[in-house]
């Protein structure tokens, strides 16, 4: 079939039509990505345009506008999936192997792991797109959304999905599992080995692994929900990606720095200085 398309941009519905919360949203969003900006690649291609979008009259986005946000979210989604992987097994090494830890993790090592991780977002973002690409777009043009993802565009398409659909579903849903598998699976192993340790050595390196732990919940659990499930659309997902794209990544950095000692040191340091001089 040849492949038609006479729509050129799409119109974005947003979170809401209601004027008054879109301004309360505006404000709440704003805030929250100038706070994700310390972890801001992947916010960046979707917080700007939706923060935007709720003071502006018309929400729309050219056709290749939509394209290019489409594989900049999958490639630093991917890029950091990769990423969490790749730190996983820096807990591994420094719990079960702590006396290779320096040559096991030197700097070509880590070089080649962030590496990876951009090479395999770029790999998992082209594929997003060259299948997308393949999708006629020839009528319907309204994005019940507030960003270009998936299943909307799908939902546009002016053919039958059902066998491209699941495969480019497939992309993002067998990403999330496979990585999560290998999360899960290391985790095992570093628990299993953990049993030999004293209450003291197993304690601290719990407390080691527990920020990982919960920036991996935070990200795969909204993951799994939008990617590893039937082609279609729901209520909640506007809500879910809200929670993807602003609070997981503002709440990443204040997990690991709390757990940082130096960075503790320095907030009691500045938090004792405020009170003295409230109480003078």
């Amino acid at each position: 079939m040849e492949r038609m398309r006479n729509v050129t941009e799409f119109i974005l519905l947003g979170l809401t039509q209601n004027p008054q919360l879109q301004k309360l949203l505006f404000s709440v969003c704003f805030l929250t990505y100038l706070i994700t900006l310390a972890d801001g690649f992947y916010s960046s291609c979707i917080a700007p345009k939706m923060v935007l979008d709720l003071i502006s009259e018309n929400s729309t986005i050219s056709f290749n506008g939509c394209m290019t946000q489409l594989f900049a979210e999958h490639f630093f989604a991917a890029a950091e999936i990769i990423l969490l992987v790749a730190m996983a097994y820096d807990r591994y090494v420094a719990i079960c192997k702590p006396l290779h830890y320096v040559t096991i993790m030197s700097r070509p090592v880590c070089a080649s792991l962030v590496g990876a991780a951009v090479l395999l977002g770029f790999v998992h973002g082209g594929i997003q797109i060259l299948l997308m690409s393949q999708l006629p777009f020839c009528g319907a043009n309204v994005i019940d959304h507030f960003m270009c993802d998936l299943i909307p565009l799908l939902e546009l398409a002016c053919t039958d999905t059902l066998t491209l659909g699941p495969l480019i579903a497939a992309n993002s849903g067998s990403l999330c599992l496979l990585t999560f598998s290998m999360l899960v699976a290391s985790y095992v192993i570093i628990l299993r080995s953990l049993r030999t340790c004293s209450s003291e050595g197993r304690h601290k390196a719990l407390s080691t692994c527990a920020s990982h732990v919960a920036v991996v919940v935070l990200f795969f659990v909204p993951c799994s929900y939008l990617y590893l499930r039937p082609v279609t659309s729901f209520p909640t997902d506007k809500a879910v990606t809200v929670f993807c794209t602003l609070i997981t990544p503002m709440l990443n950095p204040l997990i690991y720095t709390l757990r940082n000692e130096e960075v503790k040191k320095v907030m009691k340091k500045l938090w004792g200085q405020i009170i003295k001089r409230d109480i003078r």
